[in-house]
C-alpha cells in the first residue's frame, strides 16, 4: 500500500470545516482497529415553514376531509421559492412530529395503533408518528400556491406542526415494479384518507 495523500488528522480537519461550512452539527468518531471512521451525526435542521390547520390534535383519520396551508418562513425565503409548485398536482412534505416526547419514541417492535388484533412490526415497518427521529412524510394535493403559501389536501399534520422540506411528485421518481404490503397494513389506511 502506498502513503496516504490525506493524513488522518488533514481529513478530520477538511470534515470538520466542511461541517461548519454546510451549518450541522456533527460528532466523529474513530473505531479501534478500523480503517474508516463511523459517524455519530447530530443534525441540527431549521423548519422552512409551519402547518395551518384546522386540526390541532393528531387523530388517526379522516384527514382528505381537511385543507391545510405551509407558509414558508418570510425571514428565510421569497416568494420565488415556490415559482412553478404550482404546475404540479402533488407534492411531498416532510415534516416532524414535533408533539411527541421523548418518552413515548418507539425503538423495538409494537401493535400498530395498539391494536393486538394485528401483528406486533417493528418501527421501521409502520409509518406511526413515534418514530425514532420523530419525522412524518406525506404526499398530499396541491390546491394552490399564494406567495410564501401552499394550500393543500391530505397532508396528515397539526396546525403547527414544523415543516422541513417540500418536494415535487414527479412519476420518475415514484414506485417502481409491483407494492407489496400485508393485509393489515390496508386495514389501517382504511379510514385514514
Amino acid at each position: 500500500m502506498g502513503t496516504p495523500i490525506v493524513s488522518p488528522a488533514v481529513s478530520y480537519m477538511a470534515r470538520r470545516a466542511l461541517v461548519k461550512a454546510l451549518d450541522f452539527s456533527f460528532g466523529w468518531r474513530e473505531i479501534p482497529g478500523s480503517r474508516r471512521d463511523t459517524i455519530d451525526q447530530n443534525f441540527t435542521l431549521t423548519p422552512i415553514g409551519r402547518v395551518t390547520s384546522t386540526r390541532d390534535t393528531p387523530i388517526d383519520d379522516d384527514w382528505d376531509g381537511i385543507e391545510t396551508s405551509i407558509s414558508l418562513d418570510g425571514k428565510q425565503f421569497s416568494g420565488d421559492a415556490l415559482m412553478g409548485l404550482a404546475d404540479f398536482s402533488h407534492i411531498l412534505v416532510v415534516y416532524v412530529f414535533d408533539r411527541v416526547s421523548q418518552a413515548k419514541i418507539t425503538l423495538g417492535a409494537r401493535h400498530p395503533r395498539g391494536r393486538t388484533d394485528w401483528p406486533m412490526v417493528g418501527i421501521f415497518a409502520q409509518r406511526g408518528k413515534n418514530r425514532p427521529n420523530r419525522l412524518g412524510v406525506t404526499v398530499c394535493e396541491v390546491l394552490g400556491v399564494d406567495g410564501l403559501n401552499v394550500r393543500v389536501k391530505g397532508l396528515d399534520a397539526i396546525d403547527g406542526t414544523p415543516v422541513l422540506d417540500i418536494k415535487p411528485i414527479m412519476s420518475g421518481f415514484e414506485r417502481r415494479g409491483d407494492l407489496r404490503e400485508p393485509d393489515w397494513a390496508l386495514e389501517i389506511m382504511s379510514d385514514y384518507w
